[in-house]
């Protein structure tokens, strides 16, 4: 099933519908849902894949989130992950290459109807949006009082109408980056030593 950019979406009968942000209560079975994804990822690529981490708010125990599995991949060699792009869309996931942000190689899943599940981003060895990534997790996952004021916020753009994966986005920008730099902040004074 193709896809257009941004929040739009092909149906398998070739109509075009509007993604709009759906935001879900946590869910424990969203780290079940992370592990089996990650095994099956494991056994199809084999060697490249270093490490795999669930990141984003479905990896936040409490947090308000998309109901997608967002999920951080390191590897040695981002350039030679290109080779199992044919793997990857053995398993469901549309290759999207960099989508924006160089050194990274970017998959997401959807369902069969036309809704995401998955989001994958793989990254080298050392780069830096790995550690920007962990960070923000580990920060959530022990300040519940940002859990709180993120969902808050979420929940406030949700019904201020701004459903849009795009106007959704953006409407979080100034939170998360400061969030972010206060997170790489506590991960640093934390000695959190990763392979990635």
């Amino acid at each position: 099933m193709g896809r257009t950019g941004g929040y739009a979406s092909l149906r398998p009968d070739g109509s075009i519908f509007l993604m709009s942000v759906r935001l879900a209560e946590h869910d424990p079975a969203w780290a079940t849902a992370f592990a089996d994804e990650a095994q099956g990822i494991r056994a199809a690529l084999g060697e490249p894949v270093v490490q795999l981490h669930h990141i984003g708010s479905t990896a936040v125990r409490g947090m308000l989130a998309k109901p997608i599995i967002d999920m951080l991949g390191v590897v040695d060699c981002l350039d030679a992950m290109d080779r199992y792009n044919p793997a990857m869309q053995a398993l469901g996931y549309e290759v999207m290459g960099t989508f924006g942000i160089e050194g990274r190689r970017y998959f997401r899943k959807f369902d069969e109807s036309g809704r995401r599940t998955h989001h994958l981003h793989m990254f080298e060895r050392g780069c830096t949006h790995i550690e920007r990534h962990l960070a923000f997790r580990d920060f959530l996952r022990n300040h519940p009082q940002e859990v709180a004021q993120y969902s808050m916020l979420k929940a406030g753009i949700v019904a201020g109408g701004h459903t849009s994966w795009d106007d959704y986005g953006a409407a979080k920008d100034a939170y998360v980056e400061q969030a972010e730099r206060r997170a790489l902040d506590w991960y640093r004074r934390q000695g959190v030593q990763q392979d990635g």
